[in-house]
């Protein structure tokens, strides 16, 4: 099985897994313990995907190749 598909299927598994633990928080007895925690862990585990997924893509080297071509526009280099 391809890495990039394990990693696409185990960051929708993570966070299926996420959406179904904070709407039972929210709908539960004790909405609200431990909600911080399970949202960071969420937000944690969403930005570790789109690492993933721009690393696997390729993407790197033009994100940083746009970013730095946007700050030189800013600050009038050429």
């Amino acid at each position: 099985m391809n890495w990039k598909l394990r990693a696409a299927v185990g960051v929708e598994q993570a966070l299926t897994a996420w959406a179904r633990t904070v709407s039972a928080r929210m709908h539960g007895r004790d909405r609200d313990a431990g909600a911080g925690f399970v949202e960071y862990a969420g937000l944690m585990i969403l930005i570790a995907g789109i690492f993933t997924l721009i690393d696997g893509l390729g993407l790197d080297g033009q994100i940083s190749g746009a970013i730095g071509d946007a700050v030189a526009d800013v600050v009038g280099g050429g």
